[in-house]
């Protein structure tokens, strides 16, 4: 799988730039989230999973924490928190793992829960099996994808503040009757020859290649040996999730207590999303009619949010 993101992730960037409580990432942390939202679209288009997967890094270094969202109709946000310098030339671990506590954790959020139902989630570390920091996001999700999937597979990511792209190559599980007997351990040296070759030619695919060629002359480029199907092609989207009412259970989980004690030292509440930059205000009316709305009804699963 191949994406290249142009529109959309420029509406991401464009989002934070514009927000005055933020200002525009540093080059580096902007280049790190673009892979994350080209390896989560890459990701959800591969699974076609129903609800939205969540790929999150959690750092101990300047960038405290990097959220891509892909929904499964590849509507898409993304936000990063920056607390710290963050040089042009920064590593990895040089933003979220500098003591070797950063950690990658995907999340599956079904659309449609069954009652009492969970997200999935899976959790690795920045580390590779011998405890040495791993220096890019591919390799943190290639390591994922082997210990969580026991999945093979290759992954080269590219961003800057453009185009974000991403190609995918996984090698899928042998089914039916070649699973079984001597002919199974054919088949299967078989199929990691053939994985082996495609992964060694998308490996070749260098950065500046992935960022300024198109989608043809990219697979044109390595693979003009095999036999391409290209599939009808998906338009991801930004969109952001947000809204007042969100807003307004949080205000309400947060308690009435909590809420006044806002209002008496600002007047209002005010509540940016870090995705969009959308403002939210709450005043005194607002604030009392969260609460009153709340205890006028009934108890019962229907005011479970």
């Amino acid at each position: 799988m191949i994406v290249r993101l142009t529109s959309t992730w420029q509406e991401v960037l464009r989002r934070r730039a514009a927000n005055s409580n933020t200002g525009a990432y540093p080059p580096r942390v902007s280049e790190m989230l673009g892979e994350m939202l080209a390896a989560g679209a890459l990701m959800q288009s591969n699974i076609k999973f129903n609800g939205a997967l969540v790929l999150q890094i959690m750092g101990d270094g300047p960038v405290k924490v990097a959220v891509a969202e892909i929904q499964s109709d590849l509507s898409m946000r993304a936000t990063a928190t920056v607390q710290g310098a963050v040089a042009i030339d920064s590593k990895l671990s040089e933003m979220v793992n500098v003591l070797n506590k950063g950690r990658c954790a995907i999340t599956l959020d079904p659309k449609d829960k069954f009652p009492g139902q969970q997200p999935y989630q899976g959790v690795v570390p920045l580390h590779g099996d011998h405890n040495e920091k791993l220096e890019k996001l591919s390799d943190v999700l290639e390591h994922y994808m082997l210990q969580s999937e026991q999945l093979d597979t290759k992954l080269v990511l590219a961003a800057d503040d453009t185009v974000a792209a991403g190609l995918l190559i996984q090698r899928l599980p042998v089914q039916g009757d070649k699973n079984l007997g001597e002919k199974s351990r054919e088949y299967e040296i078989g199929i990691n020859e053939a994985f082996n070759r495609i992964a060694l030619f998308a490996s070749s695919l260098k950065r500046e290649e992935l960022l300024t060629l198109d989608v043809d002359s990219i697979l044109h480029r390595l693979f003009w040996e095999e036999k391409v199907l290209r599939f009808e092609p998906v338009q991801p989207r930004f969109a952001c999730t947000c809204s007042r009412e969100r807003v307004a259970n949080m205000l309400h989980n947060l308690g009435v207590a909590e809420v006044e004690s806002i209002l008496s030292e600002q007047q209002r509440v005010e509540v940016g999303c870090d995705f969009c930059g959308a403002q939210y205000r709450f005043d005194a009316v607002d604030a009392a009619a969260i609460f009153t709305q709340a205890a006028a009804q009934p108890p019962g699963p229907s005011t479970v949010q």
